[in-house]
Protein backbone atom coordinates (compact mmCIF):
# COMPACT_ATOMS: atom_id res chain seq x y z
CA UNK A 1 0.00 0.00 0.00
CA UNK A 2 2.67 2.27 1.07
CA UNK A 3 4.73 1.32 -1.85
CA UNK A 4 1.63 2.12 -4.48
CA UNK A 5 1.87 5.47 -2.71
CA UNK A 6 5.13 6.45 -3.38
CA UNK A 7 4.73 5.95 -6.59
CA UNK A 8 1.62 7.45 -7.53
CA UNK A 9 3.43 10.59 -5.33
CA UNK A 10 6.42 10.49 -7.75
CA UNK A 11 4.26 9.99 -10.95
CA UNK A 12 2.30 13.09 -9.82
CA UNK A 13 5.28 15.03 -8.88
CA UNK A 14 6.80 14.39 -12.84
CA UNK A 15 3.49 14.97 -14.33
CA UNK A 16 3.78 18.62 -12.38
CA UNK A 17 7.20 19.17 -13.72
CA UNK A 18 6.09 18.50 -17.20
CA UNK A 19 3.84 20.62 -16.87
CA UNK A 20 5.97 23.52 -15.54
CA UNK A 21 8.54 22.85 -18.60
CA UNK A 22 5.61 23.39 -21.34
CA UNK A 23 4.24 26.16 -19.21
CA UNK A 24 7.24 28.05 -18.78
CA UNK A 25 8.25 27.01 -22.73
CA UNK A 26 4.46 28.44 -23.94
CA UNK A 27 5.88 31.75 -21.85
CA UNK A 28 9.13 32.55 -23.44
CA UNK A 29 7.63 31.94 -27.05
CA UNK A 30 4.85 34.22 -26.04
CA UNK A 31 7.05 36.95 -24.61
CA UNK A 32 9.22 36.50 -27.86
CA UNK A 33 6.45 36.88 -30.15
CA UNK A 34 5.12 40.21 -28.33
CA UNK A 35 8.52 41.52 -28.47
CA UNK A 36 8.64 41.26 -32.03
CA UNK A 37 5.51 42.96 -32.39
CA UNK A 38 6.27 45.42 -30.33
CA UNK A 39 9.69 45.89 -32.36
CA UNK A 40 7.72 45.71 -36.08
CA UNK A 41 4.80 48.46 -34.73
CA UNK A 42 7.52 50.81 -33.58
CA UNK A 43 9.57 50.87 -36.99
CA UNK A 44 6.76 50.72 -39.18
CA UNK A 45 4.21 53.28 -37.27
CA UNK A 46 6.38 55.99 -39.07
CA UNK A 47 7.01 54.39 -42.46
CA UNK A 48 5.16 56.23 -44.97
CA UNK A 49 1.63 55.60 -46.86
CA UNK A 50 3.59 54.24 -50.34
CA UNK A 51 6.04 51.61 -48.51
CA UNK A 52 3.24 50.28 -46.65
CA UNK A 53 0.92 49.91 -49.64
CA UNK A 54 -0.79 46.72 -49.68
CA UNK A 55 -0.18 45.94 -46.23
CA UNK A 56 -3.76 47.11 -44.87
CA UNK A 57 -1.95 45.36 -41.10
CA UNK A 58 1.09 46.97 -41.27
CA UNK A 59 -1.02 50.73 -42.67
CA UNK A 60 -3.45 50.19 -39.54
CA UNK A 61 -0.85 49.95 -36.94
CA UNK A 62 1.28 52.71 -38.51
CA UNK A 63 -2.04 54.74 -38.72
CA UNK A 64 -2.90 53.73 -34.92
CA UNK A 65 0.63 54.42 -33.31
CA UNK A 66 0.75 58.15 -34.93
CA UNK A 67 -2.36 59.07 -32.86
CA UNK A 68 -0.65 57.77 -29.89
CA UNK A 69 2.43 60.01 -30.81
CA UNK A 70 0.53 62.90 -31.73
CA UNK A 71 -1.53 62.61 -28.10
CA UNK A 72 1.83 63.01 -26.43
CA UNK A 73 3.27 65.47 -28.24
CA UNK A 74 3.67 69.04 -26.20
CA UNK A 75 0.87 70.98 -27.35
CA UNK A 76 2.11 74.67 -27.69
CA UNK A 77 0.23 76.91 -24.68
CA UNK A 78 -1.88 79.63 -26.30
CA UNK A 79 -2.88 80.16 -22.50
CA UNK A 80 -0.38 79.59 -20.08
CA UNK A 81 -2.88 80.68 -17.46
CA UNK A 82 -6.45 79.66 -18.14
CA UNK A 83 -8.97 82.75 -17.60
CA UNK A 84 -11.39 82.55 -14.69
CA UNK A 85 -14.73 82.23 -15.35
CA UNK A 86 -16.69 85.78 -15.29
CA UNK A 87 -13.00 87.28 -16.18
CA UNK A 88 -13.09 89.17 -20.02
CA UNK A 89 -10.60 86.92 -21.96
CA UNK A 90 -10.90 89.07 -24.90
CA UNK A 91 -13.10 90.43 -27.66
CA UNK A 92 -15.43 89.28 -31.17
CA UNK A 93 -15.63 91.09 -34.15
CA UNK A 94 -17.78 90.98 -37.46
CA UNK A 95 -16.08 92.81 -39.89
CA UNK A 96 -19.57 92.59 -42.32
CA UNK A 97 -21.64 93.68 -39.45
CA UNK A 98 -19.25 96.35 -38.33
CA UNK A 99 -19.32 95.25 -34.95
CA UNK A 100 -16.92 94.26 -32.39
CA UNK A 101 -18.17 92.81 -28.79
CA UNK A 102 -16.39 91.31 -25.29
CA UNK A 103 -15.91 87.42 -24.67
CA UNK A 104 -16.60 86.75 -20.98
CA UNK A 105 -14.90 83.28 -19.52
CA UNK A 106 -18.21 81.28 -18.99
CA UNK A 107 -21.85 81.21 -19.92
CA UNK A 108 -23.81 81.41 -16.67
CA UNK A 109 -26.13 84.69 -16.27
CA UNK A 110 -24.27 86.83 -15.30
CA UNK A 111 -21.41 86.58 -17.75
CA UNK A 112 -24.27 86.45 -20.48
CA UNK A 113 -25.49 89.70 -19.44
CA UNK A 114 -21.43 90.98 -19.77
CA UNK A 115 -20.78 89.76 -23.40
CA UNK A 116 -20.29 86.91 -25.04
CA UNK A 117 -20.05 83.83 -22.97
CA UNK A 118 -17.41 81.19 -24.01
CA UNK A 119 -18.43 77.42 -22.79
CA UNK A 120 -16.32 76.04 -20.06
CA UNK A 121 -16.04 72.61 -21.73
CA UNK A 122 -14.58 73.25 -24.97
CA UNK A 123 -11.20 74.98 -26.04
CA UNK A 124 -10.27 78.28 -26.10
CA UNK A 125 -9.84 80.83 -28.99
CA UNK A 126 -7.41 79.77 -31.20
CA UNK A 127 -6.82 76.19 -29.71
CA UNK A 128 -6.81 73.11 -32.04
CA UNK A 129 -10.61 71.62 -31.09
CA UNK A 130 -14.18 73.07 -30.65
CA UNK A 131 -14.35 76.72 -29.03
CA UNK A 132 -18.12 77.21 -28.79
CA UNK A 133 -19.33 80.78 -27.69
CA UNK A 134 -23.04 81.59 -26.84
CA UNK A 135 -25.16 84.80 -26.70
CA UNK A 136 -28.45 86.37 -26.20
CA UNK A 137 -30.20 86.81 -29.80
CA UNK A 138 -31.50 90.25 -28.41
CA UNK A 139 -28.03 91.76 -27.50
CA UNK A 140 -24.61 90.84 -28.55
CA UNK A 141 -25.80 87.68 -31.06
CA UNK A 142 -29.01 90.09 -32.48
CA UNK A 143 -27.53 90.21 -35.65
CA UNK A 144 -25.91 86.68 -35.98
CA UNK A 145 -28.11 85.50 -38.64
CA UNK A 146 -27.19 88.35 -40.93
CA UNK A 147 -23.67 86.30 -41.31
CA UNK A 148 -23.13 84.63 -44.68
CA UNK A 149 -20.77 81.79 -45.55
CA UNK A 150 -17.25 83.31 -46.40
CA UNK A 151 -18.11 86.38 -43.90
CA UNK A 152 -14.74 86.87 -41.69
CA UNK A 153 -15.26 86.48 -37.35
CA UNK A 154 -11.87 87.83 -35.38
CA UNK A 155 -11.67 87.04 -32.30
CA UNK A 156 -8.39 88.96 -30.46
CA UNK A 157 -7.14 87.43 -27.17
CA UNK A 158 -3.82 87.49 -24.58
CA UNK A 159 -3.05 84.93 -26.93
CA UNK A 160 -3.19 86.89 -30.55
CA UNK A 161 -5.27 87.32 -33.44
CA UNK A 162 -7.22 84.43 -34.39
CA UNK A 163 -9.49 85.05 -37.60
CA UNK A 164 -12.07 82.71 -38.42
CA UNK A 165 -14.25 82.13 -41.73
CA UNK A 166 -18.02 81.04 -41.58
CA UNK A 167 -18.53 77.76 -42.97
CA UNK A 168 -21.81 76.74 -42.11
CA UNK A 169 -24.62 77.82 -40.81
CA UNK A 170 -27.91 76.22 -39.60
CA UNK A 171 -30.85 75.01 -37.06
CA UNK A 172 -31.28 72.64 -34.19
CA UNK A 173 -32.88 71.81 -31.29
CA UNK A 174 -31.47 73.39 -27.95
CA UNK A 175 -30.06 69.36 -26.79
CA UNK A 176 -28.50 68.69 -30.01
CA UNK A 177 -24.87 67.58 -28.67
CA UNK A 178 -23.57 68.02 -32.26
CA UNK A 179 -23.22 71.30 -31.06
CA UNK A 180 -19.95 70.51 -28.58
CA UNK A 181 -18.69 67.61 -30.43
CA UNK A 182 -14.77 67.69 -30.66
CA UNK A 183 -13.18 68.31 -34.19
CA UNK A 184 -10.06 67.80 -35.54
CA UNK A 185 -9.00 71.63 -36.39
CA UNK A 186 -9.56 74.61 -34.55
CA UNK A 187 -12.91 75.25 -35.10
CA UNK A 188 -15.47 78.28 -33.82
CA UNK A 189 -18.99 77.53 -32.60
CA UNK A 190 -21.40 80.10 -32.34
CA UNK A 191 -25.11 79.89 -30.77
CA UNK A 192 -28.22 81.82 -29.92
CA UNK A 193 -31.90 81.45 -29.29
CA UNK A 194 -33.74 81.10 -32.38
CA UNK A 195 -35.85 82.77 -34.05
CA UNK A 196 -34.54 86.13 -33.59
CA UNK A 197 -37.17 88.19 -32.87
CA UNK A 198 -39.89 86.42 -31.92
CA UNK A 199 -41.46 87.13 -27.92
CA UNK A 200 -40.84 84.45 -25.21
CA UNK A 201 -38.49 81.43 -24.90
CA UNK A 202 -37.86 79.07 -28.15
CA UNK A 203 -36.62 75.99 -27.79
CA UNK A 204 -34.38 76.05 -31.13
CA UNK A 205 -30.81 77.38 -31.49
CA UNK A 206 -29.73 79.27 -34.48
CA UNK A 207 -25.46 77.98 -35.05
CA UNK A 208 -22.76 79.53 -37.22
CA UNK A 209 -19.63 77.33 -37.44
CA UNK A 210 -15.98 79.11 -39.03
CA UNK A 211 -12.82 77.44 -39.39
CA UNK A 212 -9.34 78.84 -38.44
CA UNK A 213 -7.66 80.50 -41.56
CA UNK A 214 -5.27 82.67 -39.69
CA UNK A 215 -3.70 82.52 -36.45
CA UNK A 216 -0.52 84.47 -34.92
Amino acid sequence: MKKHFRIFRWMACAFLIVGLLFTTVALGNLIAQNRALISAYSEESLTSGAENKGKAGVILLGAEAQKFFDAVKPVEAYYPIYPQEGEEIGSLAFPALDEVMPIIQGTAVLNLEKGIGHYLQSVLPGEADNCVLAGHRDTVFRRLGELKTGDLVIIKTSAGTFTYEVTGIRIVAQNDLTVIIPADHAVLTMSTCYPFFAPGYYPDRYIVSADLRIDP
